[in-house]
C-alpha cells in the first residue's frame, strides 16, 4: 500500500517535472549544483577569505591554525559563517549561470557567428554567462565576504594582541550588511570590488566550460552521462581556471572588506581606486605572495567544488529528463 502510494507520488512529481520548459528546469538544475557545491566546501572558504584580507591576524598561520582559530572564536558554526549568505546567492548565480550558458551557446550556434562550431563557442557563451551571472547576483557576495571577514574578538589582533580601530561595527545579517553598504556608497556601494570581479569571471568562466567541454569530447559518447567522468572533467577545469584568475580574486575580497579594515595610526584606510591600483598596492605593500594568500586552500576547495557542481548538475538535467543538447564539433 504504502509502495503503491510512494510509486504514485513520483509518478505525478515526474509527469509535473515534464510539463516545466527547458530553461526552468535548467535554471533548477544549476541552481541545486552551485547550493550543494558551496555547502560543501564552506569551512575551507571560510580559511580562504580570512587569509586573502586579514593580513595581519591569519597570515601566518596556514590552514591548521587557521581551523583552530575559528573553532576557538566562533565555535564549530563559525567555519559557515556567511554561508547562509553564499547559499541564497549561489542558486541563483548557479542557475543564471548554467542557464545563460545554454541560451549564449545555443544563440551564438543558431546565427552562424564567426567562432565556428567548436570549443571557442564554450570559452565566450561561459565568459558571457559568467558576467551575467555576476552582475545580477554582486551584492550577495559582498555581503558573503563581509560576514565572513567578521571574527568574534575583532577588537584583539590573533598575534600581538594590539587594539585595531574598526571603521564599522560587526553586522549580523545580510539585510544590515546590504543597508550598512548602500548607505556608505549608495548603489555604487553595493558593487565594491566589481571591477576586478569581472575581469576574473569572465576568463575564468569561459576556461572553465572550455576546459570541460573540451575534455568531455575526448571521452566514449557512452561515458557522457557517467558522475565517474564529470567529477574529473569538472574538477580539472575548476583547477586551470582558478589558478590564472586568482590575484584578481584576492583584489576582490581586499576591496570589499576595505571599510572593516583596521585603520592605520594616522586614522586613514587603505581604499583602492580600481582594479590595477590594488593589484600594485598589495605587491608594494604586503608583498606579491599576498597576491596568492589562499591558493593552495583553493586547490583543496575548487576541485571538489567545482567537480561536485557539474556532477550535481548533470544528474539534476539526468533527472528533470533535459534533452541532450547537440554536442560542439572540433573547429
Amino acid at each position: 500500500m504504502v509502495s503503491s502510494q510512494g510509486s504514485t507520488l513520483s509518478a505525478d512529481v515526474m509527469s509535473l517535472v515534464d510539463t516545466l520548459p527547458v530553461l526552468a528546469k535548467t535554471l533548477i538544475a544549476g541552481g541545486a549544483a552551485g547550493a550543494v557545491a558551496k555547502t560543501a566546501v564552506a569551512p575551507l572558504e571560510r580559511i580562504k577569505i580570512l587569509l586573502q584580507t586579514r593580513t595581519n591576524d591569519f597570515r601566518s598561520l596556514g590552514l591548521t591554525h587557521s581551523l583552530k582559530k575559528v573553532l576557538q572564536c566562533d565555535g564549530p558554526l563559525g567555519f559557515y559563517k556567511g554561508n547562509g549568505a553564499s547559499v541564497i546567492r549561489i542558486i541563483p548565480y548557479a542557475a543564471l549561470h548554467y542557464m545563460t550558458y545554454e541560451v549564449y551557446r545555443d544563440w551564438i550556434l543558431e546565427n552562424n557567428l564567426p567562432l565556428g562550431s567548436g570549443p571557442l563557442v564554450d570559452l565566450v557563451a561561459g565568459s558571457a554567462a559568467g558576467g551575467t551571472a555576476v552582475l545580477c547576483t554582486y551584492p550577495l557576495d559582498l555581503a558573503r565576504t563581509k560576514l565572513a571577514y567578521q571574527v568574534s574578538d575583532t577588537g584583539q589582533s590573533f598575534r600581538g594582541g594590539t587594539i585595531g580601530f574598526y571603521r564599522q561595527p560587526a553586522c549580523s545579517g545580510i539585510r544590515e550588511v546590504l543597508t550598512m553598504a548602500y548607505k556608505e556608497g549608495g548603489p555604487r556601494g553595493l558593487y565594491r570590488g566589481i571591477g576586478p570581479t569581472l575581469i576574473g569571471i569572465l576568463p575564468y568562466a569561459g576556461l572553465k566550460f572550455y576546459i570541460y567541454e573540451e575534455l568531455k569530447r575526448h571521452v566514449p559518447e557512452e561515458h557522457q552521462n557517467s558522475v565517474r567522468m564529470h567529477l574529473p572533467c569538472g574538477a580539472l577545469a575548476g583547477l586551470f581556471g582558478q589558478t590564472l584568475t586568482y590575484p584578481l580574486d584576492v583584489v576582490r575580497r581586499q576591496m570589499q572588506v576595505e571599510n572593516l579594515q583596521p585603520m592605520t595610526n594616522d586614522g586613514s584606510n587603505k581604499r583602492y581606486k580600481n582594479t590595477f591600483d590594488g593589484l600594485n598596492t598589495i605587491v608594494r605593500t604586503q608583498g606579491w605572495r599576498q597576491l596568492f594568500a589562499g591558493l593552495s586552500i583553493n586547490y583543496i576547495k575548487i576541485v571538489p567544488s567545482v567537480a561536485i557542481g557539474f556532477a550535481v548538475y548533470e544528474s539534476m538535467k539526468s533527472w528533470l529528463r533535459i534533452p541532450p543538447r547537440e554536442r560542439s564539433k572540433p573547429a
